[in-house]
């Protein structure tokens, strides 16, 4: 896999160039899990945070503001403008319009200071087979000192018509209530204002639709970060959520947890399951 570095200079308007690309080029890609993808790696060196930017996405995700130390799920914000350069690419084989955030590991391995220089990372692990589709592994490294201080693995699904038969693992028993949230009809458009994730499908209902949901749908990284925001991590952390059905804006959702397990759902549907693990070693639990 080749590293291709970039500058840090004109990362927005760039990413504002790769959703137009990504767009324009949707409806001419067919997905499969056995196409081939770019194999390029994107690194991105002297990485600084926006503190005003920080801030509003704090506020978006339940974080307190002005801690010294990135909320564990802000690196993957940082990350994402070279993630759309990829998928946005020609020879990226999934429509990156209407793909679906299904699942996302972070692993922190100490904190990092709102106030320090980054070098990022991004690549595509591989494609495989969903029974709803074609999913894609997106690889996001932070790196401090030359030490990987925080890594992500995301997959993303572009669905189509598979011969593949529903899943039937077994349902654990719903966890405790804590708090319930009322999200409003905003939250899209404010968390993608924060993020730069402007997926159609997250912002008007119109826009939704076009994607076959009849009202928008929240970020799965606005669920996982308003989940972490309530239970709390330890500064070395494994984090593991599936994004399991939509969180449909607006609406009303449940929080639950119990020790290093939570989930988000929305009458008896579990729209997030996930745990929270201690990190040791500089490895996985």
């Amino acid at each position: 896999m080749a590293d291709r570095h970039l500058s840090c200079t004109g990362t927005a308007p760039g990413q504002v160039r790769s959703l137009a690309r990504g767009a324009l080029l949707s409806p001419f890609k067919q997905p499969r899990p056995d196409a081939g993808f770019p194999r390029t790696r994107l690194v991105l060196s002297g990485v600084r945070v926006d503190l005003a930017r920080l801030a509003a996405y704090e506020r978006v995700c339940g974080f307190p503001t002005g801690e010294d130390a990135l909320p564990l799920t802000y690196p993957h914000v940082l990350g994402f403008p070279l993630a759309m350069r990829l998928m946005s690419d020609p020879h990226f084989p999934l429509p990156l319009l209407g793909l679906v955030h299904t699942s996302v590991e972070i692993s922190r391995h100490t904190a990092l200071p709102a106030t320090g220089a980054y070098e990022l990372a991004v690549c595509i692990e591989g494609l495989a087979p969903h029974r709803r589709g074609t999913e894609a592994t997106v690889v996001t490294e932070a790196r401090a000192g030359g030490e990987v201080v925080w890594e992500s693995r995301s997959t993303y699904l572009a669905r189509h018509r598979t011969d593949a038969r529903p899943s039937t693992g077994t349902e654990r028993a719903p966890l405790p209530v804590r708090a319930e949230w009322r999200l409003g009809s905003d939250i899209g458009r404010r968390y993608g204002a924060v993020s730069g994730d402007r997926n159609p499908i997250h912002l008007y209902p119109l826009t939704a639709r076009l994607f076959g949901f009849r009202r928008p749908l929240a970020h799965g990284m606005w669920t996982v970060a308003r989940c972490l925001a309530a239970h709390g991590t330890p500064e070395a952390v494994l984090v593991r959520a599936q994004f399991r059905a939509p969180v449909l804006l607006p609406g009303t959702v449940a929080y639950a947890a119990d020790g290093g397990r939570f989930e988000l759902r929305s009458g008896e549907r579990r729209c997030v399951t996930g745990e929270v693990l201690p990190l040791t070693s500089r490895g996985r639990r």
